[in-house]
């Protein structure tokens, strides 16, 4: 594929969904979400595109298109080595976004909200970041739009991965560890619990503060909302063309599950054909066993953040409280999960399958080996599961075709593959009774 193979527009999903995502609420008044109620957070830009129920296709500005022919379109690339591996009757295929910049998926939607940002006169934007990879895509689109930003990087990422912080900074962020005592929710949590370690839901309270209270500055969100979903469907889309190349179409489609982001980005255009077409393929999410808001959780309005500062959305959520493991794939350690995918898995046009944190690490291995690519934590989610498929297909004698997407590399995450080899890394368990406190306190927002 070439550079005018890269798409001219995102696909938006609610646009051809039969059952449309419920509103997302006025945390204050609790009324369904306006439009505007966006703009003091958000882009304009962004806020339409967040409410656009109508247009199935959004224009890409041709700024943000330039930008992304610096590595688009990403390779597909055929697993041969992990199938001889598996000895599968199964095609395996991988879409390769570690080859972007910063590493990883996330800078698709950064250069879009930056640009947006850009155009609006903003001058300062601010943001979380679980395990780096936004951050850094975010760092890199701001310098490249002159935006100052500033980055709350979750605590025990920021000890875990200090080169992703190295890189943030190299692209002139600041980056600061949450909780920490630079906003009012930060100095709340830190009062309660003095050696807590952060969480996504955390650093989205202080970014979100900071916007609030800073002048000329929006807030930038790396996943969960239906913007940045739509920003991703660039994987995707090019992922439809480049399996046609190759005379196949996908079984199943798999993406590791954080927030939603990469998940959406490549399942969203195969899915279009399952809504209008009836097409028979099968999507799965792919979620940590320790962080499992898709296999254990229960649908509800609920924050966005720990402080609650965001719009109540509703979704399948384990608690804006839930306070996830300390495990190395930190882009999944997120409480809930975004309206879109939520309704889609309501209404039983996805699948969701949680994996534990060894598991993640055997495939990242194998893969390794047989693939030549060091894959990220988060994504070594994806590959365990279709491992898991390709091993399906063996036992049962029969081809099937599997795509997942391989999010983002993990050079900068050798500190969790030493754990690994030393026999250092375990497994986490949620109990049920945690579980159950945090929906009680949820069941009446």
């Amino acid at each position: 594929m070439e550079e005018k193979d890269i798409p001219t527009a995102w696909y938006n999903i609610v646009a051809d969904m039969k059952e449309k995502p419920m509103r997302m609420r006025n945390p204050q008044t609790k009324e369904p979400l306006k439009e505007e109620d966006l703009y003091p957070l958000f882009s304009k830009a962004a806020s339409h595109q967040e409410m656009n129920e109508t247009d199935a296709w959004i224009e890409i500005p041709d700024e943000v298109r330039e930008m992304y022919k610096v590595w688009r379109p990403t390779p597909l690339v055929r697993a041969y080595g992990l199938e001889k591996a598996l000895d599968t009757p199964a095609h395996i295929y991988f879409k390769n976004e570690s080859v972007s910049p910063i590493g990883s998926h996330k800078l698709n939607s950064a250069l879009a909200q930056a640009y947006y940002c850009k155009q609006e006169g903003v001058t300062n934007i601010t943001t979380e970041t679980g395990a780096g990879q936004w951050g850094a895509a975010l760092s890199y689109a701001a310098k490249a739009f002159g935006l100052e930003l500033a980055v709350y990087m979750v605590k025990v990422s920021y000890h875990q991965k200090p080169y992703r912080r190295s890189i943030m900074q190299t692209f002139g962020a600041q980056v600061i560890a949450s909780p920490s005592m630079s906003t009012k929710a930060g100095r709340k949590i830190l009062t309660d619990h003095p050696n807590y370690q952060g969480s996504l839901g955390t650093a989205i309270s202080e970014a979100v503060e900071l916007a609030m209270n800073t002048p000329n500055c929006k807030y930038t969100l790396g996943s969960v909302m239906n913007h940045v979903m739509l920003h991703q469907t660039v994987i995707g889309l090019e992922a439809e063309k480049q399996m046609e190349m190759a005379g196949e179409y996908p079984d199943v489609v798999i993406a590791c599950f954080g927030g939603g982001s990469n998940f959406s980005g490549i399942s969203f255009p195969f899915l279009r054909h399952k809504i209008n077409e009836g097409k028979d393929i099968r999507v799965i999410a792919a979620e940590p066993a320790s962080c499992p808001k898709l296999t254990r959780g229960e649908f509800h309005y609920d924050y966005g953040d720990e402080a609650g500062y965001t719009p109540l959305i509703p979704m399948f959520t384990l608690g804006h409280n839930f306070a996830p493991a300390n495990i190395h794939a930190g882009g999944l350690r997120y409480h809930g999960a975004g309206a879109i995918v939520s309704q889609l898995l309501k209404d039983g046009l996805m699948e969701a399958v949680d994996v534990q944190q060894l598991e993640t690490f055997q495939a990242a291995t194998l893969f390794a080996q047989s693939e030549g690519i060091i894959p990220a934590p988060e994504s070594a989610h994806a590959i365990a599961t279709a491992i898991r498929e390709a091993k399906q297909a063996k036992l049962e004698g029969k081809p099937r075709t599997i795509l997942f997407n391989l999010s983002g590399h993990g050079l900068i995450d050798m500190a969790a593959y030493d754990l690994y080899l030393a026999g250092d890394l375990r497994n986490y368990e949620v109990s049920n009774e945690e579980l159950q406190k945090n929906f009680e306190e949820i069941k009446d927002l």
